[in-house]
C-alpha cells in the first residue's frame, strides 16, 4: 500500500502542507500516524480526495476533458504563429497557434486562460524509473 507524507500529498495536490494538515484535522482527508507519529495519507484515499477537488468545467460540448486554468505568462508572436505559455498551478503549458487566434483571444501576459488538451497519445512516466508506458 502506497502512502504519502503530508508534504508529498501537498505537492501532488498543488497546495501547502498546512492546507493538507487543515483538511486532515477537519476530517476531509483521512491520515494515519506512522511509528514516529508523522501523519501519512493512503494513496487510494489521496487519489479519491484529489478527484473531488478537480474543478469540473465540462459544458457537454467538447470531448476534451483535460482543462488547466491558469494565467498567461508569455506570448511570442511572429507574422504567422504565436507561442503562448500558461502557468497552471505547478504546471507550464505551451501552445502553438496562429497569430490571428492569439490576437482574437486577446492573449497577453496576465490574462486568465484555460488550456484544453486532447491528445491521441498520452505518455505516463513513473519518477525514478526508466520504463515508460504509453497509450496510442
Amino acid at each position: 500500500m502506497m502512502t504519502f507524507r503530508i508534504s508529498e500529498a501537498a505537492a501532488l495536490l498543488g497546495v501547502s502542507a498546512d492546507t493538507v494538515r487543515r483538511w486532515v484535522d477537519a476530517g476531509r482527508l483521512r491520515a494515519e500516524r506512522d511509528e514516529h507519529g508523522h501523519r501519512q495519507v493512503n494513496g487510494a484515499d489521496l487519489a479519491a480526495f484529489a478527484r473531488t477537488q478537480v474543478e469540473s468545467v465540462d459544458d457537454g460540448r467538447s470531448s476534451a476533458r483535460n482543462r488547466f486554468r491558469g494565467i498567461v505568462t508569455e506570448v511570442i508572436r511572429d507574422a504567422v504563429m504565436a507561442q503562448v505559455e500558461i502557468a497552471a498551478g505547478p504546471f507550464r503549458v505551451v501552445s502553438l497557434m496562429s497569430r490571428q487566434a492569439a490576437d482574437e483571444l486577446g492573449l497577453e501576459p496576465g490574462v486568465v486562460a484555460v488550456a484544453v488538451i486532447k491528445s491521441t497519445n498520452v505518455v505516463v512516466e513513473i519518477p525514478g524509473h526508466e520504463r515508460v508506458a504509453s497509450h496510442p
